[in-house]
């Protein structure tokens, strides 16, 4: 890789006094790292319970996207000059950062995408296109983001397939048994999410995988929520298709990731067409680019794909191990308090939690405590069948990252007794 100097001095720097540090977990070490945790909202200190939808950046992602646009700004893959070079190289090496963090075979299986609804609709589109036809199944779960509902929605009224349901028991995990009965000789695609959005919680994928290729059937997994929480192994886990998103693991908005098996993503065909992904054009036909430039179209974002492999150094100096254990802890300690509310009805657990109490509508929760300066989510979540199942319109959901304390849990119950006295 060129040497690009200033692009990384400060990156060093700041990972190499996260990783003298690694064995003790210093939140304040951490929290130092992120400045919008230090401001006001509504002259209250911010508690930011809203990690679910997107983390805060730490100053070092930050830095390296500007040091790039200023130093090393250019088109990558197609110049011969020096920019361009350099540019591309951060590139490619930001694809090998995600190949390592997932524990991929290859680079030629992480495709950059915008994010992980645009990776499934990828999916959705390419492989609906060349291995179903009308009749064929796909299996997805009643905990599922609508990224994961609707894409395949759309090609259920394009190519007449159809969408099959795994229940969820009444203890917030999915129905491994009947999952099982689902699967038929017309099953082509298990899509599942790997922790919902909503509960936290978190489905036994590799069993899951196991299962499905035991009916010989490709699984896609939906790693948005379990991506910044801990360790991924996509070998491991035995996956054929993984989608993840940049803005939910503390890098930049706008970049996400596809992984696929190489054998899978050879058989697919190209999801958009345009510069990059072709290998020859005639008046005739095109030809594409070798994997993963096949899925690829136009100009990436290259400037996001360098701030994604900054925020994976990020978090592999703090050490995902640890970060795990610390939410971990940090979501036993929350539910703990969160019970002690009369009235607090809590839909699972794990890094994103989610509840209503009493009679109280969740946005008049979400909005007092807004004024308490504390963030949370309130509404459906993007999981509206999931609410269907719930038995409810919406939920306040407070969720929790590698860099809330325990002191911000006491805000937010103490904030809800506020609350519950005003009702």
């Amino acid at each position: 890789m060129s040497n690009n100097g200033k692009v990384f001095k400060e990156f060093v720097v700041i990972l190499q006094s996260i990783e003298e540090n690694r064995n003790m977990y210093d939140i304040n070490r951490i929290r130092k790292d992120f400045p919008i945790l230090e401001r006001e909202v509504y002259g209250r200190p911010l508690v930011y319970l809203d990690n679910a939808a997107t983390t805060q950046k730490p100053l070092c992602v930050l830095d390296a996207m500007r040091e790039e646009y200023l130093n090393v700004n250019a088109n990558v893959h197609r110049g011969v000059h020096y920019l361009s070079q350099q540019a591309t190289d951060l590139h490619e090496a930001a694809r090998e950062t995600i190949r390592k963090f997932i524990n991929a075979r290859k680079t030629e299986e992480i495709v950059f995408t915008r994010g992980t609804t645009e990776a499934i609709n990828l999916v959705a589109s390419s492989f609906c296109e060349s291995q179903m036809k009308a009749g064929d199944e796909v299996i997805v779960s009643e905990m599922e983001h609508h990224s994961n509902i609707v894409p395949w929605q759309l090609q259920a009224s394009r190519l007449g397939i159809v969408l099959k349901v795994v229940p969820m028991k009444d203890n917030f995990e999915l129905d491994l048994e009947a999952l099982e009965q689902l699967f038929s000789e017309k099953t082509r695609l298990v899509s599942i999410t790997h922790v919902s959005n909503v509960m936290g919680t978190e489905n036994p994928v590799s069993e899951i995988v196991r299962m499905a290729h035991a009916h010989d059937v490709p699984v896609l997994i939906d790693a948005a929520q379990s991506a910044p929480h801990e360790p991924l192994d996509v070998q491991a886990i035995g996956c054929d298709f993984l989608a993840l998103s940049g803005h939910k693991m503390y890098g930049p908005t706008g970049i996400g990731v596809l992984y696929g098996r190489e054998e899978w993503l050879e058989k697919l065909p190209p999801y958009q067409g345009g510069g990059e992904m072709i290998d020859r054009v005639t008046w005739e036909k095109t030809t594409f680019e070798r994997l993963p430039f096949k899925f690829e179209a136009g100009t990436p974002d290259y400037i996001a794909t360098h701030g994604l492999a900054t925020a994976i150094g990020y978090l592999n100096a703090i050490g995902m191990e640890e970060i795990a254990a610390h939410e971990k802890e940090l979501a036993t300690y929350a539910a703990e308090q969160l019970k002690q509310i009369e009235g607090l009805e809590l839909y699972g657990g794990g890094s994103s939690l989610s509840f209503n109490v009493g009679n109280i509508h969740h946005l008049d929760i979400g909005t007092l405590l807004d004024r308490l300066g504390i963030a949370v989510r309130t509404g459906h979540h993007c999981a509206q069948p999931l609410m269907t199942r719930l038995g409810v319109q919406g939920t306040v959901r407070a969720s929790l990252a590698l860099y809330n304390t325990k002191e911000e849990i006491d805000t937010l119950v103490a904030g809800l007794k506020r609350v519950v006295k005003m009702f």
